[in-house]
This record gives C-alpha cells, structure tokens and sequence, in this order.
C-alpha cells in the first residue's frame, strides 16, 4: 500500500467544469488532485474567488481528497503568449502577483504545497542574469509562504532555465535553502533530460521532494504519455517514493489528453494499481489521438 496519496490533475480535464471533473476523479479512486488554477478552473482574478474557493474546499472534503496547487496555466497571464510573463522575465509583477495569489488559495484549500516552475530565458539574456532575476522575483513569493505556512514546490521544467534537479537543489542553495521551499518531480522529465532515472531522482531527492507528477516519456522528448507508451519504470518509480517515505500527493499529468479525460484517469488508474503491486505496465499503442 503506497504511503502518499495517488491524484490527478484538472489540467487533463480542461473540457469539465471543475467541480464534475473532481468528482469524477474521485469516483475513479484517487485520493488527490492536482488542480491548475485557470481562467476555467478556480479562476484566481474572478470576482468571487474566495466564495469559489471555500465551495472547492467543502467540495474536495466531502470526498476526502487531498490537493495541490498547480500553476502552468497557459495563457491566464497574457493571452498572446503562452506562460508569460514568468519568473525571469524582466517585467515579472504579474507573474509574483499569480504565484502570491496561488500562496492564499493554497492555504485555503489546505494544499499540501504551490508548484511552480522558473520559465524560459527570454532572448539574449545570460544565464546568470536569469538566475539572478528568479532570485529576486521569488523573493517575496517566499515571503508570503512564509507567513502563510505554504509549502513551494520549484519545478525542473524542460527548456526552462531550471530544466534538471540538480540545478533546482542548486537554486534552493544559492536562496539560502527556505524551508518553505522543496522540489516537485515530474518522473516523465527524468526519461526526457535528467542523467538518472526516475526512481534514483527521487531518492536524490529525499526529504525536498513536496510534489510528483506522473506521467511516461521518451528520451529527448518532452511529451507527456499515458503509462506504458515511452520508456518510464513506473513500479521501480512507485517503489522508489515508497522507499524515501513520501507523504505528499502524486499526481497523473496528461495536459493535452482532456478530449478522452475520464477514459485516459481511468488507464491510468490502472496501470498505477498494477504498478503499485510490482507489475510492469505493458506497452500499449495509443488509439486515442488529439481532438
């Protein structure tokens, strides 16, 4: 029996009113989710918010699931362009603003953290110039947390400025290692670009990792695929959060696969129970394109 809790993310049902897509998951049997706040999901700059917020909370505990807080929306910032402003953008108020505002629903909701990632190094931009900016713009993101007792959960994001683990336990070091502050693993970006698998990913780790995501991958190719279509250990992976006591949420990750969500949840439900009792998960083709 997994000690941390198996979830899914809304992100992968963008095609369902939230609170449909919630219960769904549930009924499906897990015990977590991974909601994406977004201009169709728990908007965070609607009028009402906080009214939403406290639905959402009777909601999830009236079915016993836990949540964490994911903040890859795509163009609830800036409609012309996907993810921005982020992090190391010169101009970042808007992006603190979202990520300070993701802190108060968190605490809210009782999430178990705020996941975030850095972003992508605009043009021309040295490499120390942008860790230097992510610095500063975490800083009173930090702060809120802080005072708010929110976990932040940095997210090595292919591309991004911070794409492997290393270089986020790094970043935790160079900010003077914040409590607040651990690492969310998507076990998939381990096939695409980090050295060691996902299970030794883990482990490195340890007591850091606030957040998982789950989903399959090829090397060298950031797609995210359902289980068994790219090159992922799960059950090794399952075992490996087993092995270092993880307690948080571990979520499915499917972003583009919200055309067949309640299907797609339901495979990966079990491939995660047969994972979950040592079984390797068979490679499957994909029959169920894009819409």
């Amino acid at each position: 029996m997994n000690s941390f809790d198996l979830g899914y993310g809304t992100n992968g049902f963008s095609n369902h009113r939230l609170h449909d897509a919630v219960r769904v998951i549930a009924d499906l049997g897990y015990t977590a989710i991974g909601l994406t706040l977004d201009h169709h999901h728990l908007d965070p700059f609607a009028p009402g918010l906080a009214r939403a917020t406290d639905r959402l909370a009777a909601l999830l505990s009236s079915l016993d699931l836990r949540c964490v807080v994911e903040t890859g929306a795509r163009y609830l910032l800036d409609p012309s362009r996907k993810h921005h402003p982020t992090l190391v953008s010169e101009q970042a108020g808007p992006r603190i603003d979202f990520l300070r505002r993701a802190v108060r629903i968190a605490q809210s909701l009782d999430a178990s953290c705020v996941s975030f990632w850095s972003g992508v190094g605009e043009p021309g931009v040295p490499g120390p110039d942008n860790r230097r900016r992510m610095i500063r713009h975490l800083e009173p993101v930090l702060a809120e947390a802080g005072r708010r007792g929110v976990r932040l959960a940095l997210e090595p994001e292919p591309g991004m400025v911070v794409q492997r683990l290393d270089e986020a336990l790094e970043l935790r070091r160079a900010l003077g290692e914040p409590e607040p502050l651990g690492v969310t693993l998507d076990v998939g970006h381990c096939v695409a670009v980090e050295p060691a698998d996902a299970a030794e990913c883990v482990r490195r780790a340890g007591p850091l990792l606030f957040n998982v995501q789950l989903d399959d991958m090829l090397p060298g190719v950031h797609e995210h695929l359902e289980f068994g279509r790219g090159e992922l250990d799960l059950a090794g992976t399952l075992a490996a959060l087993d092995g270092i006591g993880y307690r948080g949420v571990a979520a499915v990750e499917l972003p583009r696969h919200s055309h067949a969500a309640p299907l797609v949840a339901a495979d990966a439900m079990a491939a995660l129970r047969r994972a979950r009792d040592g079984a390797p998960v068979p490679s499957v083709p994909s029959t169920r394109g894009a819409r």
